[in-house]
Parts: structure tokens; C-alpha cells; sequence
């Protein structure tokens, strides 16, 4: 195993999706992971305790899930780019610090790599039934951003971008794999750490007597500081003024939670990330993400067969929705198909963007394996009827 002098591993592997997020997470930047074993994620950070004392990082094994999710806060707060790994009930576990960290606008990455649920449910197969969780898992009103690779190569890209969103908007990023992805192994192709690119932390440039943790610049999001530069600054997860003291009031509340959702604008359509094909003809479209595109592209191939005019697009950033796509072409398609691992979760905003201008076709399963491409095809031939 040869890594460059910044750790990144670089040339072409056979990995693991598991393994491809983790030498992600490497070139990003990340040096320091807390987290908890449980099936099917811990491959990731077992592989990142044994190459992060190659780049002089620490991986903390914690005690569970909840210490793990606010181990990474402090890290970042000490100035480190830092993760935690998770599945199933440990992501439920998670689910107030994601919200402390939405609050005090942490950057930091949150991978879950998704089973069968509820509950210990199948902590073995695959599912895709976090998808809601990941965006109204913690109380109250607030932001965050997820992304669904659908192969090895892409928990390595993926990985990098969730840590650039992080730091660019001050939020905790989702990396939402499920076991499928976690545990196919492909060829991943790793370029040199100079042609990767990483954005920085947003550290301010203004002198301490000057500094607000929490006054936006233009683009609404507050620059930062760390742990022992001389700077004085207060976080907490209460309601708080620029300053981050507590300010629990209607004005301030209703400013700063405006603020966190104002600030991922950008993203929600300019910026979505997804894969298209075939929809300058399409009457019927496939929406999917995950492994469950990679089955639908098979019905895909099989209904061009057949003459009918199918066209793709593969959800890459879940969140923010990219409500904006979905609904130009409501104005143009007959029906939107939308097979999940999951009993109907992201075809409700597939629905709510189309707003009834085209027929919107859940094709649901419960996880423990993936569809039939066959009952995909079906739907897709019916909608086009």
C-alpha cells in the first residue's frame, strides 16, 4: 500500500465501498474519526485506524454512537476536518448532536451506511430507509446536505465533495451509502493529491477584537476560528445572537433559523448534483439513487428495447431536493417512476415538485435485497400506456 506525502493513496484499486470512503475521507483532509462499531460501516473506520497514523491523524473508538457524534464537534472545533461512520439504530442514536451540529454550524461528515430497519432489523442487508431520517432525524427547523453514491468510485468523489460542502456552508453532510455500495468491491481510481481538489476551512482573517462566531458574510455563512488562536468565541446550542450567546427571542430565532436553511439555496437546483440520460424524448422518467440505479438501469435499457421513450435521472444530492429539476420536467413527461429500498420516502418529493403535472409511480420494497429490474420495466410500461 503506497500513499504520497499528503496520505493519499494514489493509482488504480480493487476496493470496497466501505474502503473507497475511507481513503475519501483521507483525501479530504479528515484526521480524526470517532465512532462505534456496527454492521455494515465499520469496515470504514477500521480501515482509517489503520492508515491514520501513516498522515498523523487519531481515530477514537467511543464508548457508542452518541459520544462519537459529539467527539467530532470537538475535533472540529479544535480546528480538524472529522467524521463518524454509522447504521441503523447508531444513526437514530445520532440524531441530536446532528442537530447541534445544524445549530452551531459545525463542519463534519456523518456516513451512514444504510440496512434494514426499524430497529436491529437487518444489520446485514441493504436498505435505503433512512433517506426522510436524514433530513427531519433531529427536532426543529434546520439544514443539512446528503449525498447517494451508487458505486466504490463514487464513495471516494463523493467523500471529498460531502467534506468541501461541509466546510463551504458550515453544515454536517450526510454520506448516505447503503450496504450494497458499502460492500460491492470495483475498480476505484485514486488521482495524486494535487490534482484533488479540497476546500480549505474558512478561517477568519479579522482580529480578535472584531470576531462574531456567527456573523454571515455575504453568502450567509460565518467564518470560524479553532481552540488556542487567542480568540475568544461562545457556542452553544441554544438560540443565539452573533456573537453565540444565548438570545432567546422571537427576532433572533427567527433570523438564525432562516439563516440555516437561506444559506443551502445554492445547492437545491443551481448546483444538485445528478446523472441524466436520455430526456430530451423522455415520456416516462426513472427516478432512483444508490444501488437501486443501478438495477433500475437495466429496466432502462430493456424499455428503450421496447420502443419506449424512458429517460433517467439519478438523484446524487438527496438534500437540499432538487425540486426546481423535478418540476420542469413534470411539465413535460407523462409520469415519474420512483423505485427505493424503503416503503415510499423520496417519491413524496418527487410528487410534491411535480404537483400533479405528471403521474408520479412509487415502486416500494422493504430492503433484505434489491428490486427486479422486471418489476421496474413493468411500471415503466404501464406509465407510458
Amino acid at each position: 500500500m503506497h500513499a504520497d506525502p499528503k496520505g493519499v493513496l494514489t493509482g488504480v484499486h480493487f476496493l470496497d465501498g466501505d474502503h473507497a470512503c475511507c481513503e475519501g475521507t483521507l483525501a479530504a483532509g479528515a484526521r480524526f474519526a470517532a465512532g462505534y462499531p456496527i454492521t455494515p460501516s465499520t469496515e470504514v473506520v477500521e480501515r482509517f485506524a489503520a492508515r491514520i497514523p501513516t498522515v498523523g491523524g487519531v481515530f477514537i473508538q467511543m464508548e457508542d454512537e452518541l459520544a462519537a457524534s459529539i467527539a467530532i464537534q470537538g475535533a472540529v472545533w479544535g480546528g480538524a476536518k472529522a467524521f463518524t461512520v454509522t447504521s441503523g439504530p447508531g444513526y437514530s442514536l445520532m440524531m441530536e448532536h446532528i442537530g447541534l451540529a445544524a445549530m452551531t454550524e459545525a463542519p463534519c461528515v456523518f456516513v451512514n451506511v444504510q440496512r434494514g430497519g426499524p430497529s436491529t432489523g437487518l444489520p446485514t442487508l441493504p436498505a435505503q430507509a433512512d433517506m426522510m431520517q436524514a433530513r427531519w432525524g433531529s427536532h426543529g427547523d434546520y439544514g443539512i446536505i446528503a449525498l447517494c453514491p451508487n458505486s466504490p468510485q463514487e464513495c471516494f468523489d463523493l467523500t471529498i465533495e460531502g467534506f468541501n460542502l461541509a466546510e463551504e456552508f458550515r453544515v454536517p453532510v450526510m454520506m448516505m451509502l447503503d450496504e450494497c455500495v458499502g460492500h460491492m468491491t470495483e475498480k476505484v481510481v485514486i488521482p495524486p493529491a494535487d490534482q484533488i481538489e479540497v476546500t480549505p476551512r474558512r478561517f477568519t482573517k479579522k482580529p480578535p477584537a472584531e470576531y462574531r462566531p456567527y456573523q454571515p458574510a455575504a453568502d450567509l455563512v460565518p467564518d470560524m476560528v479553532k481552540a488556542g488562536d487567542g480568540y475568544r468565541f461562545h457556542i452553544t446550542g441554544l438560540t443565539h445572537d452573533e456573537r453565540g450567546y444565548p438570545s432567546m427571542n422571537v427576532e433572533t430565532q427567527d433570523r438564525l433559523v432562516r439563516r440555516l436553511q437561506d444559506k443551502l439555496k445554492p445547492l437545491a437546483d443551481g448546483r444538485s448534483l445528478c446523472e441524466t440520460a436520455d430526456l430530451d424524448d423522455a415520456e416516462v422518467v426513472v427516478v432512483s439513487y444508490g444501488i437501486t440505479s443501478r438495477v433500475a438501469q437495466r429496466a432502462l435499457q430493456q424499455a428503450r428495447k421496447q420502443g419506449i421513450r424512458a429517460g433517467k435521472f439519478r438523484i446524487i444530492s438527496a438534500w437540499p431536493f432538487p425540486a426546481g429539476r423535478i418540476r420542469e420536467l413534470a411539465g413535460r413527461v407523462k409520469a415519474f417512476v420512483v423505485p427505493e429500498l424503503n416503503m415510499g420516502q423520496m417519491v413524496l418529493e418527487v410528487e410534491r415538485a411535480a404537483a400533479g403535472k405528471a403521474n408520479v409511480i412509487s415502486i416500494p420494497h422493504a430492503g433484505g435485497t434489491v428490486h427486479n429490474p422486471d418489476v421496474i420495466l413493468k411500471a415503466i410500461v404501464e406509465a407510458a400506456r
